[in-house]
């Protein structure tokens, strides 16, 4: 299991501003791809695996670090 960190801008329409949103996706890794800390991946969804766990690992787009 990995944790993917996704960042967007969300509007706070009082101030007619955008503000930075942070979500965590919990998504399972295959023993098959090489994941290391820093990477961007890209992920499907899927049939929920476990309780948390709803979204795939489907391939690495760039390798950070």
């Amino acid at each position: 299991m990995i944790v993917v960190s996704r960042e967007y801008p969300r509007l706070v329409r009082k101030y007619k501003r955008y503000e930075r949103s942070r979500s965590n996706v919990h998504a399972f890794l295959p023993s098959c791809i090489d994941v290391k800390e820093g990477d961007e991946v890209k992920i499907a969804e899927c049939k929920p695996i476990s309780k948390t766990i709803s979204f795939v690992t489907v391939e690495v787009m760039k390798s950070g670090v």
